[in-house]
């Protein structure tokens, strides 16, 4: 049988399958209706140090092979998260990973402390934020502004750091390398990638933001090649995502080089999606007598 395990900074997985943050909740969300312990890794809704509202209605839109949403990161606040999130994540056989988001380096290291002492094994940085006090440009879109963020997170983290990283940029490895010069432990991506959806019929926004974050399936052959670039410029592991909806699409990730993959907008039309890719991950690499995930990782050149 095919060992799936994979080791992270330090933090054995026992499959390479997560799921994307803001797409299954904390976990409990799903609980009823998949076993959530089969999953290497949950990694949570971005959580703020102070609850968000998020963005007025309506946030969410289907789009031709994905949605698009502008959620706006709504989140209860660590306290609430700690106390409830947390404390029911912690009782699961399956690795923590809890997604951060703020609008200032004060508010990333708040969360980031108050998280030290905590059930999380591992911390996942949202940088796709804006960043307030810089005019409302993301941290995740200037390369010395993502360098300083991840090198004062790491200063204060007690879990390896993941830094998730934008594809709204000129070069995807020039940011990649940024984060793993300042410190960063590990990469995800791609977050979603920034579009737009009119109503011509009522010739309005079809999204109270006029602006949201496309997913799902349409956005993964850029997906797929922006994993692949990274993972040829650094040397950290690399959590792919970005439209993967079955076995198939895990695996491309896995050989354009990703340590492990997370399965996002899939969740929403097929709760057991990243169950059923666990499955296919472990049947392929039987099928072709793969004993461990290395012997296929990156061999597509």
């Amino acid at each position: 049988m095919a060992d799936l395990s994979v080791n992270i900074a330090g933090v054995e997985w026992k499959n390479p399958v997560t799921v994307a943050s803001g797409t299954f909740g904390s976990g409990m969300e799903y609980d009823e209706l998949i076993d959530i312990e089969r999953l290497g890794a949950v990694t949570t809704k971005g959580v703020a140090n102070v609850p968000w509202a998020g963005n007025p209605v309506p946030r969410v839109a289907e789009v031709r092979s994905g949605m698009m949403n502008a959620i706006g990161l709504q989140n209860p606040g660590i306290d609430t998260f700690i106390k409830r999130d947390l404390e029911f994540l912690k009782g699961k056989d399956t690795k923590i990973i809890v997604n951060v988001c703020g609008k200032s380096e004060s508010d990333y290291i708040d969360v980031v402390e108050r998280l030290g002492d905590t059930a999380a094994d591992m911390l996942e940085i949202n940088v796709s934020c804006p960043n307030v006090k810089e005019g409302g440009i993301a941290f995740g879109q200037d390369p010395k502004a993502l360098h300083h963020i991840t090198a004062e997170v790491k200063k204060h983290a007690k879990q390896p750091v993941i830094m998730k990283l934008s594809p709204n940029v000129t070069s995807i490895s020039e940011m990649a390398l940024a984060a793993e010069d300042a410190g960063a432990d590990a990469l995800s991506l791609i977050n979603t990638i920034t579009g737009m959806k009119i109503d011509v019929e009522k010739c309005s926004f079809v999204l109270a933001n006029k602006t949201g974050g496309v997913s799902g399936p349409c956005i993964k052959p850029i997906a797929v090649r922006m994993v692949y670039e990274v993972c040829k410029a650094v040397k950290i592991p690399v959590i792919g995502m970005g439209g993967i909806s079955c076995w198939e699409d895990a695996v491309e990730f896995i050989l354009a080089g990703a340590t492990a993959i997370s399965v996002g907008t899939a969740n929403f039309t097929d709760p057991a999606a990243s169950i059923n890719i666990v499955d296919g991950i472990e049947n392929y690499m039987d099928r072709h007598g793969f004993e461990k995930l290395s012997d296929f990782r990156g061999i597509v050149k």
